[in-house]
């Protein structure tokens, strides 16, 4: 079998400076994705010929693969890009970091995804920071992509059905279809737990060992939180997902953050119960995506799981004091029931402008926030990165309104 890996690379100079090139060499590879309900697409593949099932999303954003792709928020499903053409800048090295030694274009070590949808995949990949194509970076993380896919059509499915399982194949061979819809109605996401796949297994320190410490738990974190707080001049002790709130005192921390991560909130029983004690012992605490739906559901709230999701980096929020809307990056299908919310000592802070979901909350007497968007975007717009310094607020004792 010709598995067909990039084979070339060069390099031009552009106003006086060197822009590296991936070309992607790779055979083509037949490839199709069906989805719970019988529907077949049949497109060209790339990247690692496999079989692959998962959830099936959508998102909306027009750049930021390398960053979307390593987003763990990710874990477990098919992702579709809507923006037509992916890949034409290429994937960077990872030996690139920031001055915290932290990954400057990635937000995990690996790729999280099951598998990669686009319209049109970019031939050539040209950045001056371009190490390898898309294909080839999927290739060597064992993921496989199908292009020539009326993404589109696939969306508008989405929008009207709701996510759906699916399941995709790419080889050199031709592909059994019925084993393909086999293994798409075999997936469980919802009832899965990705925490063991997505959390540090012992506690990891970023930073420098003189300064006061936040406890981030680890629930899928993105690399751009971590660097987020070590730019307010704290450290980072990364813990566990199920990490007890007695662990998390024995740090003596400044405050706790509870990230971002994949799937269902309720299937996070430990950090709901440490969550709970934290409110009740007035830790100031910053929930992030899945974490705000975590700390919703530690002070009484329910979630529900939304028909599609949000995902991208063009979703506007209103924050209600103020009645600013604001531009957000999200990646999340879960959100707070406003009804059961009513019930509990927490205020609604932001708004979706489009739909009316709650994407944030703050307790109504206790130093407690949370987002339901990226503050850290990454990809995305930065309007919202004012929610660390927010924190910092609560942190500080000067509890804002």
């Amino acid at each position: 079998m010709n598995l067909g890996k990039l084979k070339s690379r060069s390099s031009r100079i552009c106003r006086g400076f060197k822009i590296s090139l991936a070309y992607n060499i790779q055979n083509s590879l037949n490839a199709s994705l069906v989805l719970e309900d019988g529907t077949v697409f049949s497109g060209e593949g790339f990247g690692y010929p496999c079989l692959a099932e998962g959830e099936l999303v959508f998102n909306t954003g027009m750049v930021g693969y390398t960053e979307t792709l390593t987003d763990p928020s990710y874990r477990g499903q098919l992702l579709c890009l809507t923006f037509p053409l992916v890949g034409n800048y290429g994937i960077p090295s990872r030996k690139k970091v920031d001055e915290f030694g932290i990954s400057k274009f990635f937000e995990s070590k690996q790729i999280q995804i099951r598998a990669l949808i686009v319209n049109e995949l970019s031939v050539t990949g040209s950045h001056k920071d371009c190490v390898k194509s898309l294909s080839e970076w999927l290739y060597e993380e064992k993921i496989p992509g199908i292009s020539g896919i009326d993404t589109r059509s696939l969306t508008k499915k989405l929008r009207t059905k709701g996510v759906m399982r699916a399941a995709i194949c790419v080889s050199n061979n031709a592909i059994n279809r019925a084993k393909m819809l086999t293994k798409a109605k075999s997936v469980n996401y919802n009832d899965f737990n990705f925490m063991p796949q997505v959390s540090v297994h012992d506690a990891i320190q970023y930073g420098d060992d003189t300064k006061p410490p936040i406890v981030l738990i680890d629930t899928g974190v993105k690399n751009s939180i971590i660097r987020n707080i070590l730019n307010l001049d704290y450290r980072v002790i990364c813990v566990p997902w199920d990490t007890t709130i007695n662990h998390i005192l024995s740090y003596s921390p400044a405050g706790v953050i509870i990230s971002n991560g994949p799937g269902d909130p309720k299937i996070c029983k430990p950090t709901i119960e440490t969550a709970v004690k934290l409110i009740d012992a007035s830790i100031p605490t910053l929930g992030i995506c899945l974490g705000n739906q975590i700390i919703a559901l530690a002070g009484g709230a329910d979630t529900y799981k939304l028909k599609f999701g949000h995902r991208g980096q063009n979703k506007a929020c209103t924050e209600k004091s103020t009645n600013r809307t604001y531009i957000t990056s999200q990646n999340h299908g879960y959100g707070i029931d406003p009804d059961s919310l009513d019930k509990t000592n927490f205020d609604i802070w932001f708004v979706n402008a489009d739909d009316g979901t709650i994407e944030g909350i703050k307790h109504r007497s206790k130093p407690v926030i949370a987002v339901q968007f990226h503050p850290e975007a990454s990809p995305g717009p930065y309007d919202c990165v004012y929610i660390f310094q927010k924190f910092k607020q609560l942190i500080d004792g000067n509890k804002f309104s």
